[in-house]
C-alpha cells in the first residue's frame, strides 16, 4: 500500500444530488421539497426549535441546576498517580509539568485511589483523610501554610456596630408611642 494508491472503499462516496435539473434526474420540478407549504418556498425556514407559535419545548421544560464557575478549579490527583510520578517533592507546578492536572487548575487535592509505596513530600496540595494516612504511612510529608488569622480590629468593629443597633432598638421600644392628634 502506498499513499498514491489510497482511495475510499467502493460505494462509500457518492455524488451529491443536483436537484432541479430535469425530470429524468429524479430530483426535478419540486427538487425534493414537495408541493406548496412554507418549507417548499425559498426562504421558507424558521429558527431552530420554532414550533409554529406554540410554546417551544425548550421553554416548556423547567430550568434545573446551574453551571458552577469554579467546578474545575481544584483538580483531583489519585495516590496511584503520585506513585507513577518521577518527582519526590510535589507541588502544583510539578503536577502541571507532568500532565497529571490541567494547566488551568488553581489547586489540587490528593484522594485515596490506588497504592503509594514511595516517600513523597507534598507542598501546598490538599489531601483527603485516607490519602493523608497512606502518604504518612509511606514516610511522606504534607506541608500546607495555614490561613492567616482574621484582623481582630474588624471583629471589634462588627461587635460595636451590633451593640449600637441593639441599643437603638431598645431605645425605640422604651419610648411610649404618641397618640395621633385629631
Amino acid at each position: 500500500m502506498k499513499l498514491n494508491t489510497l482511495k475510499p472503499a467502493p460505494g462509500s462516496k457518492s455524488d451529491r444530488h443536483r436537484v432541479g435539473r430535469g425530470v429524468g434526474s429524479g430530483w426535478g420540478k419540486t427538487a425534493g421539497r414537495g408541493h406548496k407549504g412554507q418549507r417548499a418556498r425559498s426562504g421558507g425556514f424558521h429558527k431552530v426549535g420554532f414550533e409554529g407559535g406554540q410554546m417551544p419545548l425548550h421553554r416548556r421544560l423547567p430550568k434545573r441546576g446551574f453551571n458552577s464557575p469554579t467546578r474545575n478549579d481544584i483538580a483531583e490527583v489519585r495516590t496511584s498517580e503520585l506513585q507513577a510520578m518521577q518527582a519526590s517533592e510535589i507541588d502544583l507546578e510539578v503536577l502541571k509539568a507532568e500532565g497529571v492536572v490541567s494547566r488551568l487548575a488553581l489547586g489540587a487535592k490528593v484522594i485515596l485511589s490506588g497504592d503509594l509505596k514511595r516517600k513523597v513530600a507534598l507542598k501546598e496540595i490538599r489531601v483527603s483523610k485516607g490519602a493523608r494516612s497512606m502518604i504518612e504511612a509511606a514516610g511522606g510529608t504534607i506541608a500546607i501554610t495555614p490561613k492567616p488569622e482574621p484582623d481582630p480590629k474588624k471583629k471589634d468593629r462588627k461587635a460595636k456596630k451590633a451593640e449600637k443597633a441593639a441599643k437603638a432598638a431598645a431605645q425605640a421600644a422604651a419610648k411610649p408611642e404618641e397618640a395621633p392628634k385629631k
